[in-house]
């Protein structure tokens, strides 16, 4: 069977043919391959066409397909059970290893998926504020829970829109929505509305493509939150235990009040979760009055998988040195290779993560990614698959090294690089 045979039967049997809209390579013009097998760096799909792989799963391989560790772990809780819905030692384990290193982090609670992560932070910081409104960041992605599927209205100050049918107005209007890397938006809106419970923003932003925030902007983001008794959410779904070990703290050191993890911690399985300080993380049922609950949180097989996902990370201290230093040169090879061919593209990495734009304008935010030629990209991305080259299929997404990629995977790549670039 081929993909392309494989998607007509899927979309008979599944909404779309997918069970993620990116996944369908409508931004590429194009269809998905379906996956048959990972190993390491590569994947090979079911026409038996093996690629060099920089989704890894949309980042949570940090240890790249079928991590040994990974898999003996996972093998090992799965004889003892797979599901109990109730407390296991697993749970206690993989907890202390996420906090242990932020010190503005006291308590944690495991769900399954990033969107019930920030979900459900949203939750109990309007219950910790007893305030009503959020603010977000026109091009970040906080998952498809109804208050996060919103847009940018008309006007900075203005109540915005939703951005997906099916999510009530009256929710969007409870949503606020600024400029990423512009603090002036996000003063007009506290200037103009007293009742925000808090901001959510990705320190790292790697749904618009990579656009990591300034780190001055997050620091006046920070005093106006406290100022204002507002709570600041980071939401390092993505960005935790990938762009460094400590993920955006360990590059910024800007202590958010509440913060959401997820991928990396899961190793490959689902699993997500959101921090905070005990004062804010005892509103929580059973102890407090704010519910949340999911039958398979904390299930053992995540847990085992995220235990020896992050135990890897933490005791391998150079670990993202080296992923850095292949995203670096990756990052430096693609923007040589486009200047030969006279090709405008912007390349950005941080840690293990890279992304590109092509554009020869600097991008700061959602409007400036947007700018960028998505025709030459779903080109570009083409010719990367014909040259055995898989990567994310929208120009707004983030690529991903992980530990099994080397000098002879980049070499790889970059020829590839200049063989699209040649051909386009």
């Amino acid at each position: 069977m081929t993909n392309l045979e494989a998607f007509d039967e899927a979309c008979k049997f599944i909404a779309g043919g997918v069970n993620s809209p990116v996944r369908a390579f409508s931004n590429v013009q194009s269809h998905p391959l379906f996956i048959a097998k990972g190993k390491g760096a590569f994947i090979t799909d079911i026409e038996n066409k093996t690629y060099i792989d920089y989704v890894q799963s949309w980042g949570p391989l940090l240890f790249g397909h079928c991590d040994k560790k990974i898999q003996k772990a996972c093998k090992n809780a799965l004889k003892n059970g797979s599901s109990f819905g109730a407390p296991t030692l697993l749970e206690t384990e993989l907890a202390k290893l996420i906090l242990e290193n932020f010190p503005h982090l006291s308590k944690i609670r495991f769900v399954n998926s990033g969107t019930e992560a920030t979900m459900s932070a949203i939750r109990l910081a309007r219950a910790f504020t007893k305030k009503n409104k959020i603010l977000k960041f026109e091009g970040c992605y906080h998952g498809h829970s109804d208050s996060l599927l919103v847009s940018a209205g008309s006007g900075a100050s203005t109540f915005n829109t939703p951005s997906s049918l099916g999510v009530l107005n009256e929710f969007a209007q409870q949503t606020l929505v600024a400029t990423y890397n512009d603090i002036e938006s996000v003063k007009i809106l506290f200037e103009n509305h007293k009742d925000i419970a808090c901001v959510i923003i990705e320190p790292i932003a790697g749904n618009m493509g990579l656009v990591p925030a300034k780190q001055k902007f997050l620091e006046e983001l920070a005093k106006l939150c406290k100022e204002n008794q507002t709570l600041l959410i980071f939401d390092e779904v993505m960005s935790g235990f990938r762009a460094s070990f400590l993920g955006s703290f360990g590059i910024n050191q800007i202590k958010a009040d509440i913060v959401t993890f997820g991928k990396v911690i899961g190793g490959g399985l689902p699993a997500a979760a959101f921090a905070s300080r005990d004062e804010i993380m005892n509103l929580l049922s059973p102890k407090g009055g704010v519910y949340q609950a999911g039958t398979l949180s904390g299930n053992p097989l995540a847990m085992a998988a995220g235990i020896a996902s992050i135990t890897q990370a933490k005791n391998d201290p150079k670990l993202f040195i080296r992923l850095e230093k292949l995203a670096k040169k990756l990052s430096k090879g693609m923007k040589s290779l486009a200047k030969e061919r006279g090709i405008p593209l912007k390349t950005r990495y941080v840690g293990s993560m890279f992304g590109y734009f092509f554009t020869d304008k600097k991008v700061r935010n959602y409007q400036d990614a947007l700018k960028s030629d998505l025709s030459l990209f779903a080109k570009f991305h083409a010719k990367m698959l014909e040259n055995g080259i898989y990567l994310a299929p929208s120009q707004f997404e983030t690529s991903f090294i992980c530990s099994k990629m080397n000098q002879e995977t980049l070499a790889l790549t970059l020829e590839a690089v200049n063989k699209s670039f040649k051909s386009l």
